[in-house]
């Protein structure tokens, strides 16, 4: 599999990671992302044994994956996790009229009893919230900005359905069917490097499943 690198150097490395792809193994022996960034390592002949991903993204979702290649760099980068210093927004497509503006969904998620596969908003979960900014409509769908505020399992997923806008592509949250797979993909990062503290602004290009949309007018977020 090409590795599609968006950033690299001694200490990190970020992804640009397709669908259909774990980030870690399952036990299965499904090759995964950390795989490729580990064979992509070798390929330059560098190790390939501090290789840690920062975060996941869910199987069906696309975009920037963060790893660690050197164990001098975890204990910041678990920090900034920790602490809510990362910025990670996603382009998502919903069907229907999204509201305008900024809107912060702040609901509590948990485990969904009924069905091991998913979450849910909970009372008694756990504090969840993501910022939603409408980009614009093209084909009956909104295009939308989102941010996590937190970092909980399938959090955009499960926040738009309990709004009544699951996304496009999203099966197990009752969204509408899309050949172009899961309409949700993870297009920058924001983070102090974890050794020189320099700003770190990350993006990958922009997916082609969502070019179609963002040619109608619709500005690519700033």
């Amino acid at each position: 599999m090409a590795l599609v690198v968006v950033f690299e150097d001694a200490w990190l490395l970020a992804a640009d990671k397709p669908a259909g792809l774990l980030v870690h193994g399952d036990g299965t022996g499904t090759p995964t992302l950390t795989d490729a960034v580990r064979d992509h390592l070798a390929g330059e002949g560098r190790p390939a044994t501090g290789v840690q991903a920062v975060q996941r993204l869910d199987v069906e979702t696309t975009g920037l994956v963060l790893f660690s290649l050197d164990k001098a760099a975890q204990a910041s980068l678990d920090a900034q996790v920790a602490g809510h210093a990362m910025r990670k927004r996603y382009l998502a497509a919903v069907r229907g009229r999204f509201p305008g503006g900024t809107v912060r969904i702040d609901r509590p998620l948990g485990r969904d009893r009924h069905d091991a596969r998913r979450m849910r908003v909970s009372p008694g979960g756990k504090p969840s919230q993501t910022l939603v900014t409408k980009l614009g409509e093209a084909g009956g769908l909104s295009v939308l900005a989102v941010e996590l505020l937190t970092g909980r399992r399938h959090q955009i997923r499960v926040h738009l359905s309990a709004m009544g806008f699951p996304l496009v592509g999203d099966a197990l949250y009752g969204g509408a069917r899309s050949r172009d797979g899961l309409m949700l993909h993870a297009y920058e990062e924001r983070l102090a490097h974890p050794v020189t503290g320099e700003e770190l602004a990350l993006r990958t290009e922009l997916p082609a499943r969502f070019a179609p949309l963002m040619a109608n007018r619709i500005a690519w977020p700033a």
